[in-house]
């Protein structure tokens, strides 16, 4: 990830010519960033279908455009500005503060697997949304602070990665990242949770080509969504593992991360037809294992102190 950080701008008229003359740069700098928080991306898509279940298909829209237009509000009101001011005045935070969400990360990813090895520990969700306007506002509130904790995240990695441009060009890049993230991210819960609905429309039509496709997509939407979940809790453990690898060595405790990039070379010296794609491999095959370890340490304390307030509240009552 690149390092460093430039000064302000001494002139606001600069950003004008900066945006007239540096266009491609910024794409550039946006499609990199946008491609370093890909794997919160696809967990950010694969928690959102949750909050419209069991909800009435005229609602779903309504409800997915409130939560994305929440995710846009957060980004840019809240997690841009603030971060724009770490990076320009207190830049040493960004890398614990990527760390500390990368930990989330892995213990999102190892709370997920905990929860599918150990199925009776996990409540039952009712689709509260169906109930009226109150509980919908409840579960749009819901989503909302749910987006903000995942947001921060894409938009740290995003700042990481494009930490050497200048103040206006970090601003710039990140406006384009909240707009372009936000607009894949929800466009694609919208289809996905519209998916069905397409499907049966299909089904119900005379012409034979078009109720075999409608009856496939009916019946292969929920292997899709099962399919998004599990590539959602491999990328949490990936990429949660991968910043934790990384800032140590920025942090400079150079020694484990210096241990996967001996492995790397270890797979190149066997496997040079490769291309690199092999030490793509082993890199994020330990980047996962170092998430799942640090998850499950993270939910084994976490369990420990619920059941600990468990107990005292029923000490205590």
């Amino acid at each position: 990830m690149a390092g460093g950080l430039v000064a302000l701008l001494d002139d606001v008229a600069a950003l004008a010519r900066l945006a007239a003359a540096s266009i491609d740069d910024v794409a550039a700098g946006a499609g990199k960033a946008s491609v370093k928080a890909a794997g919160v991306v696809v967990d950010d898509a694969a928690v959102t279908p949750r909050y419209v279940h069991g909800v009435d298909p005229k609602r779903e829209l309504s409800i997915i455009g409130r939560i994305a237009k929440g995710s846009l509000r957060n980004k840019l009101l809240f997690i841009l500005p603030g971060l724009l001011l770490l990076s320009q005045f207190l830049p040493w935070v960004l890398t614990p503060l990527l760390m500390l969400g990368g930990t989330y990360l892995c213990f999102e990813g190892a709370e997920k697997i905990w929860h599918l090895l150990h199925p009776h520990h996990e409540k039952k969700e009712e689709p509260s949304s169906s109930q009226g306007p109150e509980a919908e506002q409840q579960v749009v509130s819901g989503a909302i602070r749910t987006d903000f904790i995942l947001s921060t995240e894409i938009m740290v990695i995003s700042l990481n990665e494009v930490a050497g441009e200048s103040f206006w060009s970090r601003a710039i890049i990140l406006v384009v990242v909240a707009l372009g993230i936000t607009a894949l991210v929800y466009g694609a819960v919208a289809l996905i949770v519209r998916m069905d609905d397409v499907g049966v429309s299909l089904a119900a039509r005379s012409s034979a080509a078009a109720k075999r496709t409608g009856t496939l997509l009916v019946k292969a939407m929920p292997k899709v969504l099962s399919a998004l979940a599990t590539i959602g809790i491999v990328a949490m453990l990936w990429v949660g593992g991968h910043i934790l690898l990384v800032g140590t060595d920025d942090l400079g405790w150079h020694w484990l991360y210096g241990k996967v990039h001996d492995l790397e070379h270890w797979v190149a010296d066997i496997m040079p037809f490769a291309d690199g794609a092999f030490e793509w491999v082993a890199n994020t095959a330990v980047s996962a294992f170092v998430g799942l370890l640090v998850g499950a340490v993270v939910v084994a304390v976490v369990n420990g102190i619920r059941r600990v307030r468990g107990g005292s509240s029923a000490a205590g009552h």
